[in-house]
Parts: structure tokens; C-alpha cells; sequence
């Protein structure tokens, strides 16, 4: 009986877990080796005080049949198990400046486009032609299966491949106009005050390409983009389950060293203490830099690995501070995402501040906490990030004091907001950049990878190989600027589908598919 190719993976995150599952599926032998307890990597949440702190999922492209993405899970997990909560409205969005006809100062954002219309219409008529052009935008997008997935294809499969393809030109000169347009530029066109001022607030006063919103509200007003009671860990827990199944490996608690190299070509890892894991491929899903310039020591880059290194071609995603609270109440009658001004600043040490606040109130999955109770986060996005982490690893009782004075000011401001949330707090939990980098060595504790730079279509200048590497792949959400749990996915298929390719044996996503499995 022929061996199977041995492929050591690095990083029990999203693109590891389920780039092993496709590799298991399709006839290698796969062990993961990660140096955390738990699977998911920034894919997490984690227990305090009788709550659990998710650090990740806000929705899932593709809970509901009829996406390119629900295919594509559809492959590793059983969906129609998970159970998905889809909200009416994305976020309320309070302005400062303005209100709206009937004197109301908070914008919704409703997920059904049908409503987000008539809504928008009659606050104000006289904008019919700029509401009309947002939702026609979104629909525009609705008409394509994102992304196109397809199988092996029977009988002149070149001529239905194209057939096929040639429809998502069209996507393109969509793509192509909406790449252009901000949420500034759709706030200029609007006559009403309300609904300019909440355009422009719509990141907070960040002025974003509209596609970051159109895209995840085309999936929204078809409940294709649900919240998956249990949170981050539990979706994570599911794919590492199935990679189990399909008689896959997971080494905790086995921070990798070193990739090892013979001849310029990967042979294997060298690990915790020093054990060394030989194999005939090796495929790293963790993070970019410390892959490329630790890992392998810089050995193998050209001028585009060197540039994107330095911040020439992209920038690196906003670090995230998460502050969390356990309350004694579910605050239920709030709505579940919030942003709205503050008449005090909220200082951070990094040098950053803030007169906005965004509360989640995770009051729609009851299994983050106690009956009757809730979990509430409030996230900032910061570009200095690497305070943080230095601030840690050189003085600990400061980083302390410096978070604890950061979580009492947000609690005087979240009191005005909420009279009384002071006296419901139970838990008080903080994680920082370096709280990230801790856990996951996420370059500069950075949320997800790349920025998005101006042209959003651009391809990834991240390859899945290294210039003169043999045998060695590279596949995560730091392959595509934007990164995420999508992309993640998409990086861990392609990836399986280019080794397949390169070992001369059929790629079939479908092959570990329980029966009973639905994915039309």
C-alpha cells in the first residue's frame, strides 16, 4: 500500500483546521501543531467569572443555503445543526448633530434591504434617487453566488466552466464602481442632515469604502450572514471535531521554533522542546511575519516580501483593545450593537482617544452566560497597538495599573449611557494587542492582517509558496487584505486544491462530507 504524503501544519486557527480537514479528505497524512490549548487561534472566546468572552464572530457569511460560502462549509461542518441568530437591525447609530423628522437621534441600519428602504424613504422623500442608488448597489451584488464555487464538471467542462464565469464579468464593473465609493461620498448626496451625518458615522466618522458595508448587507437581507449561538470557540470546536474525525492530529500546548530546511526545501518542524516532526511538505497557516522572518529566518523573500514587511504595499489591520463585562442583567430591552457619542473623551496610553463609544450587548445567545444575565463588549481600534505589547514585556505592574484606569473611565461613561450598568458588573475583562500576540503571535497584535489598501480588486501580493522553498505552503487570512474568517477559509481550500495539484492527485472538497449533510 502506497505511504501517504506527510504534511505538517502550523496553526490550529480557521485556515489550519480546515486546510487539514481538505487534506485529510483527500488522501495525506496531516498532524497540527499549535501552541495554544484550544483550537480557533483569533477564532476564540474564553471563560471569566462564570461568563464567556468572545473574541471574534459577529456573523458567519454563508449560515444559510443558496452562497457560494455555505458550500464551503458546508464541506467541513453540518450546518443545519448550528443554530444561527439573524438580527433585524445591524447597528443603531446615534448622532450628534442632528435628528430625524420625528426628532429621533439614533440611525438604524435594518438588515432587511425592503425595510432598510422604506425607512430611509420616509424620513426623507426627497433623497428617493441617493436611497434608491445604496440599495440598488447592494442587490446588484445579490445577483451572483459569492463566491463562485465549483466541482469537477462533467462532459466539456471548459465550455460550462466559462458559460459559468463569463456571468460574474458583470460582477466585476459592479465591483469596479463600488470600490470607489465611500461612505463621504453617498453622505455628500444627501439632503436630509439625519441621514448625511449618519452616513458619515457609519465607521464612526472613518471615511470606508461602501463595499466593506455592501458586502456583508447583500448576505444580511438574505439571513445568509447569522451569528452562531455558542460564539467563536464552539464554531472552531466543530472543524477541529471533524479534522479528528477525518483522522487528522492536534499537538497543543507545541509552539513551533523553527521550519526546518534541508537543501531549500521544508523537510519538517522543530518544536517545543526541541522535538523535531519530519514530513514531505510543510504548510503554515500561522502568522505572516513570524512565519517568513522567524520561522525561516528571512531566508526566502524577494523585494514584495521585504516591502510588505516595511509597510510599503500594505498596512497592517488596527489592533483591537476588548473590553468586556459580565452583568447581573440581560439587558434585553437595549439594542444587541450600539455606537454613539460621549461628551468626555476616553484617553488610552497609546496615544489614542476617543468621544464614541460601540457597545455589543451579546443579549441574544443565552449560552454566554448565566440565566438572566449578559455578556456586553466594547471594542476600540487603535494603530499603536505595539504600546501594549511593549508596556507588557516591559513593565507589568503599569500594564496593570494602565488597564485598569482605561476599564474605569469606559465604566463612568458606560454609566451615563446606561445609569446603573456601574452596579451590574460582575466581571471585568481586558484584552489588549498584547493580549493577542500572546495567544496567537498575530503580528503587532493586529485584529486580523492586511488593511484593505485603495484598490480593494487588487490580488494578494501574499503568495501560497516562497521564492526558491520547496515543498513548503503558506495559507491564512493574511492572504488577503481584510482577512478574516472568510478569507481564511477561501486561503485553506485554495491551498489544499494548489498541493493537490502539485502532488498529481484529485482535489474533491465534497470527499468528507457525512451523509445527511446538506450544502444545495
Amino acid at each position: 500500500m502506497q505511504q501517504k504524503p506527510k504534511i505538517n501544519i502550523i496553526g490550529a486557527g480557521i485556515s489550519g483546521l480546515s486546510a487539514g480537514c481538505y487534506l485529510q479528505m483527500n488522501g495525506f497524512e496531516t498532524q497540527i501543531f499549535e501552541k495554544h490549548s484550544i483550537p480557533g487561534g483569533l477564532c476564540t472566546s474564553w471563560e471569566n467569572g462564570g461568563y464567556t468572552i468572545d473574541g471574534s464572530i459577529h456573523w458567519i457569511l454563508g449560515s444559510k443555503k443558496g452562497s457560494g460560502f455555505y458550500k464551503m462549509w458546508s464541506e467541513l461542518i453540518d450546518l443545519e445543526k448550528v443554530p444561527f441568530h439573524n438580527h433585524d437591525v445591524r447597528m443603531h447609530i446615534e448622532v450628534k448633530n442632528s435628528a430625524d423628522k420625528y426628532g429621533n437621534k439614533v440611525f438604524k441600519l435594518y438588515t432587511n434591504l425592503d425595510k432598510l428602504k422604506a425607512y430611509m424613504l420616509d424620513l426623507s422623500p426627497e433623497d428617493s434617487k441617493v436611497i434608491n442608488e445604496i440599495i440598488q448597489d447592494i442587490r446588484n451584488l445579490q445577483q451572483f453566488e459569492l463566491p463562485p464555487v465549483m466541482y469537477k464538471l462533467p462532459l466539456i467542462p471548459s465550455i460550462i466552466r466559462s458559460i459559468k464565469m463569463a456571468r460574474y464579468l458583470k460582477f466585476l464593473v459592479y465591483l469596479t464602481k463600488q470600490k470607489k465609493i465611500t461612505n463621504f461620498d453617498i453622505a455628500k448626496k444627501f439632503k436630509s442632515p439625519f441621514l448625511k451625518e449618519s452616513f458619515e458615522l457609519l465607521f464612526d466618522g472613518d471615511e470606508i469604502k461602501m463595499m466593506v458595508i455592501n458586502f456583508p448587507m447583500a448576505f444580511f437581507d438574505q439571513q445568509c450572514a447569522g451569528y452562531p449561538i455558542g460564539g467563536s470557540l464552539s464554531w472552531a470546536n466543530r472543524i477541529a471535531e471533524n479534522y479528528i474525525s477525518l483522522g487528522g492530529k492536534i499537538h497543543y500546548n507545541t509552539p513551533v521554533k523553527k521550519i526546518l530546511v534541508e537543501n531549500n526545501e521544508a523537510k519538517g518542524l522543530l518544536v517545543r522542546n526541541d522535538v523535531i516532526h519530519k514530513s514531505d511538505m510543510v504548510l503554515s497557516t500561522a502568522d505572516w511575519y513570524k512565519t517568513v522572518f522567524e520561522y525561516l529566518d528571512g531566508k526566502y523573500v524577494n523585494d514584495t516580501i521585504l516591502n510588505l514587511k516595511d509597510g510599503k504595499i500594505l498596512d497592517v489591520y488596527y489592533s483591537i483593545l476588548l473590553v468586556s463585562f459580565g452583568l447581573k442583567k440581560s439587558y434585553k430591552e437595549y439594542p444587541h450593537f450600539s455606537r454613539f457619542p460621549t461628551d468626555i473623551k476616553l484617553e488610552s496610553p497609546c496615544g489614542k482617544s476617543w468621544d464614541r463609544l460601540e457597545t455589543h450587548f451579546y443579549n441574544y445567545d443565552p449560552t454566554l452566560a448565566p440565566e438572566g444575565k449578559t455578556v456586553m463588549a466594547c471594542s476600540f481600534y487603535t494603530t499603536n497597538g505595539q504600546y501594549w505589547i511593549d508596556l507588557r514585556k516591559n513593565d507589568r505592574p503599569k500594564y496593570r495599573a494602565e488597564k485598569k484606569k482605561f476599564t474605569d473611565s469606559l465604566i463612568e461613561l458606560l454609566n451615563v449611557k446606561y445609569p446603573g450598568i456601574k452596579d451590574e458588573i460582575e466581571v471585568v475583562d481586558f484584552a489588549t494587542p498584547a493580549t493577542v500576540l500572546r495567544y496567537t503571535n498575530n503580528w503587532k497584535g493586529s485584529a486580523q492582517g492586511w488593511l484593505p489598501g485603495k484598490n480593494m480588486a487588487a490580488s494578494s501580493p501574499v503568495k501560497f509558496t516562497l521564492p526558491n522553498l520547496k515543498n513548503f505552503y503558506y495559507a491564512s487570512h493574511w492572504g488577503r487584505a481584510g482577512g478574516g474568517i472568510p478569507i481564511s477559509l477561501i486561503q485553506a481550500r485554495d491551498v489544499a486544491n494548489l498541493i493537490c495539484k502539485k502532488n498529481k492527485m484529485d482535489f474533491d472538497p465534497q470527499k468528507g462530507m457525512h451523509s445527511g449533510w446538506s450544502m444545495k
